[in-house]
């Protein structure tokens, strides 16, 4: 079997979000699998930045190709390279200066006409390449249109059409949603601009586009994947994935244990495993040294996400002044709305003692919280699948989390008395809830019979990317099978 994978970005090449973790580690595992898997994204500037800083090569395959089907005399070259830790999985790069040379990877000059050059490049590379394959699997709506182009525009052609399609939902927040004016520059027929298709509230809907489009669709976890289809969490898209509702599935993610690794990480300080979980303490008390905490025995309450309304954070407002009468720390790291970092960046002038605010996006830093923090909180108002809490899983690092989407699919509830378990959470979405499961969080950390049994229980959870790349393959054949 052989897949066409294609997203944004991919890790190592280009990372932003989790987006790039999972469609960087899931074909290591495909393979393992006895999957052929070909990666497809574009040729950021972040790609050149991290070619010399991890050492991986870039060849040029072909250059000057024309995009018939777009209202642009544009054109993109193909290179090629391949994803580290793998034999044979090949990333091929879409490269074009005009709408790839920003610094940032969710930037140009125009992001509607970006995702849709991209999306009609994409096979037209793969008819350059000449490559035939089983499924073309596309994540999020900067490629939701390929699934489109697939049934509509290339339903003839004899490569494209003998592929099936399938899109990954990773977050049904951001649907790429755009004036119909769109629909002339990507060349698709004017009849997919109505109800039934593309047409979204008078805009164009990337997103829907790739819904109703695919052969199959999926999320990021089993919750996930029921919750979107009610009012509360569709995102007005709720009544289109019911109508989809028999090719709709939910995959947990993984991570990629050689990866996050504690006891081989090099960006720790100390690194330890189930066996000498005591060193963790070490990488506590560094971290706290390091961000000008007093190194005191205290739960830390680590915290890394976007500082947006989707984590909680406007609940978590209404309780941190509460929060800092427990005797805690607790260090952020992130960057977002400019309201929710100007809160952040008070609480941390207010208590300089209890909190260590870092509103910058950095890698290493991010990894000794995982290591050095106690707890990691995420009190998401929903939470497609959610990395942060595998990560903190995986380090010894106990969860308080809100039970949504994937952070209910991974997390489980301390019992005291059958002593199984991995973290603390809550179910109503308000700060009282919220405050609750940090309380109670705080007060198992101070009874180390039980705090040692939860740090044990976290380290030996599975969240491998094993059952989940078999559950892959068993979606790529039904979606194979619809176009048998």
């Amino acid at each position: 079997m052989r897949i066409a994978m294609v997203s944004y970005e991919v890790y190592l090449f280009a990372k932003v979000g989790g987006l790039a973790d999972v469609v960087g580690a899931l074909p290591k595992y495909l393979e393992r699998q006895g999957v052929t898997v070909d990666i497809y994204m574009p040729y950021h500037k972040k790609v050149d930045e991290n070619a010399a800083k991890f050492g991986y090569t870039i060849e040029k395959l072909s250059e000057g190709i024309e995009l018939p089907v777009l209202s642009t005399t544009e054109k993109f070259d193909i290179y090629k390279t391949k994803l580290p830790g793998t034999k044979d999985v090949n990333v091929f790069l879409i490269a074009n200066e005009y709408y790839f040379s920003a610094d940032e990877v969710y930037a140009g000059p125009d992001l509607a006409e970006q995702a849709i050059f991209f999306s009609n490049a994409v096979l037209e590379a793969v008819k350059k390449l000449n490559f035939t394959y089983d499924v073309v699997h596309v994540n999020d709506w900067q490629t939701a249109l390929i699934p489109v182009y697939m049934k509509t525009v290339y339903r003839n052609d004899d490569l494209i059409s003998r592929a099936a399609s399938m899109i990954t939902i990773h977050n049904l927040g951001y649907q790429g949603i755009y004036e119909p004016s769109y629909m002339r520059f990507a060349g698709l027929p004017d009849y997919l601009f109505n109800i039934d298709g593309l047409e979204f509230y008078g805009k164009m809907n990337f997103l829907k586009g790739g819904i109703i489009f695919s052969d199959i669709i999926n999320t990021v976890s089993p919750t996930y994947a029921r919750e979107i289809q009610t009012k509360e969490y569709g995102e007005k898209l709720d009544g289109v994935l019911r109508m989809r509702s028999s090719d709709l599935y939910g995959i947990l993610n993984g991570i990629d244990y050689e990866e996050y690794n504690p006891a081989t990480d090099k960006r720790i300080y100390v690194n330890y495993d189930l066996n000498t979980i005591e060193k963790k303490k070490e990488n506590k008390r560094m971290l706290q040294k390091e961000l000008g905490l007093p190194e005191r025995d205290v739960p830390v309450i680590g915290m890394i996400n976007r500082l947006v309304v989707q984590k909680g954070l406007d609940i978590m407002a209404e309780i941190m002044d509460y929060v800092s009468l427990l005797d805690i720390q607790f260090v952020l790291l992130g960057t977002g709305d400019e309201e929710y970092e100007e809160m952040f960046k008070k609480l941390g002038e207010k208590y300089p003692d209890k909190y260590s605010i870092n509103l910058k996006f950095d890698v290493v830093l991010a990894q000794k919280i995982y290591a050095g923090s106690d707890m990691f909180l995420m009190p998401s108002r929903y939470e497609p699948c959610g990395l942060g809490q595998m990560y903190s899983l995986r380090y010894g690092t106990i969860p308080i989390v809100r039970y949504t989407g994937g952070l209910a699919d991974t997390v489980k509830e301390y019992d005291p008395i059958t002593k199984e378990g991995t973290g603390f959470g809550f179910e109503g979405f308000d700060p009282a809830h919220l405050f609750e499961a940090i309380a109670k969080a705080v007060y198992f950390y101070n009874d180390k019979e039980h705090w040692g049994t939860l740090i044990r229980n976290a380290m030996s959870t599975d969240l491998t990317w094993d059952s989940s790349a078999k559950e892959y393959v068993k979606l790529y054949q039904r979606a194979k099978s619809k176009v048998q």
